[in-house]
């Protein structure tokens, strides 16, 4: 771990960018930062949520287990904050995160951030308007895991790396085929299966892990149709 300087942090949280100096300081004095690589578990469930944990850099699978099977709720990009349910909830993390890319944590105290909520009201609206965003995006993924059939989910999560995560039509998936059929509510058998299609049908172009869509409006036509 590294001490950092939040004044100077080019990352601040929306949340953050409304603290004082004075309260910038407080935040300083109980930050720490680590980095993680891709494989390495942030946050682990079941564990006591001891910090609030901000992801400064990288990308993250968020998922939790069952005596059954593992199952990703989400893939999110930095700069975020990551966990806050559990931080608020009952202090036991009800899921754990894991780094897909290098990626730089920061760990602050809980009592300080707590306090700011207290006393800063611009900072908990800020915490309230993230989580509510967060709820409202988990909310989406559900209904379209279970509204849209295999083809449309897998649509979606190809979409969803061209459009939320890299930006651009050529991209590395950064997840396995087991890891996208769970993602999308489904096996990697299909999941495997419907990007082969894809491919085939000149929709996409895959060579390993690089994803070249071909023709976003055909794969917006089928995620739309789901």
């Amino acid at each position: 771990m590294g001490k950092i300087i939040c004044k100077q942090c080019d990352f601040k949280s929306p949340a953050a960018q409304t603290l004082s100096e004075m309260e910038l300081d407080g935040l300083e004095s109980g930050c720490a930062k680590t980095n993680f690589k891709p494989g390495e578990i942030i946050i682990k469930q079941n564990g006591l949520s001891t910090n609030v944990a901000y992801l400064k850099s990288g990308l993250v699978k968020v998922h939790f287990s069952d005596p059954l099977k593992e199952r990703i709720m989400r893939i999110i990009k930095a700069p975020t904050y990551l966990g806050l349910p559990s931080n608020f909830g009952n202090k036991v993390n009800q899921f754990s995160v894991t780094a897909l890319e290098n990626c730089s944590v920061c760990f602050l105290d809980i009592a300080a951030f707590k306090k700011f909520i207290y006393e800063n009201g611009d900072f908990a609206y800020n915490i309230i308007l993230e989580m509510s965003k967060n709820e409202l995006k988990n909310f989406d993924n559900c209904l379209n895991n279970a509204q849209k059939q295999t083809t449309g989910r897998i649509a979606d999560g190809i979409l969803f790396f061209y459009h939320e995560i890299y930006n651009r039509p050529t991209f590395i998936l950064p997840i396995s085929r087991q890891d996208l059929g769970n993602l999308a509510g489904t096996t990697r058998e299909n999941a495997s299966r419907v990007l082969t299609q894809f491919h085939n049908e000149g929709i996409i172009s895959i060579a390993g892990k690089k994803v070249t869509i071909l023709n976003e409006k055909l794969l917006h036509q089928i995620s739309e149709k789901g």
